[in-house]
């Protein structure tokens, strides 16, 4: 039986500019970064240091040549935030793209891209 999700893996251009947009756009903590003897190196990063669940930045070229038959797509990925209106003024502050705030019946929600140009969205809690 699965508990919990323990990580999911964000498959990135620069694992370095990656990790700055984590961390300084989105105020993410860095839990890990690590680099095996093959040259494999991975960024692991939460939302909060009580998060279960964790990001894992990985450059998507090497991922590729070592495991060719592996989806390197994006994950569609749905972040909730208790303080929804100063999350999104921190956002813009920091000129992180950002989608408009939308109405829906289960709460308000919007978007914003990383540096990759990946949108991910983010519901009111």
């Amino acid at each position: 039986m699965i508990q919990s999700i323990g990580q999911i893996m964000l498959y990135v251009n620069n694992q370095s500019a990656a990790k700055e947009f984590w961390l300084n756009q989105l105020n993410f903590h860095l839990v890990a970064e690590e680099e095996n003897d093959m040259g494999m190196k991975w960024i692991e990063i939460k939302p909060t240091k009580d998060s279960e669940t964790s990001l894992v930045l990985h450059d998507k070229e090497t991922i590729a040549k070592m495991s060719p038959e592996l989806h390197l797509g994006t994950p569609s990925l749905m972040f909730y935030s208790h303080d929804f209106d100063a999350f999104y003024a921190d956002l813009a502050s920091k000129n992180v793209t950002l989608g408009d705030i939308v109405p829906l019946p289960t709460g308000r929600i919007f978007n914003f891209a990383d540096n990759d140009n990946n949108y991910f969205a983010v519901m009111e809690k």
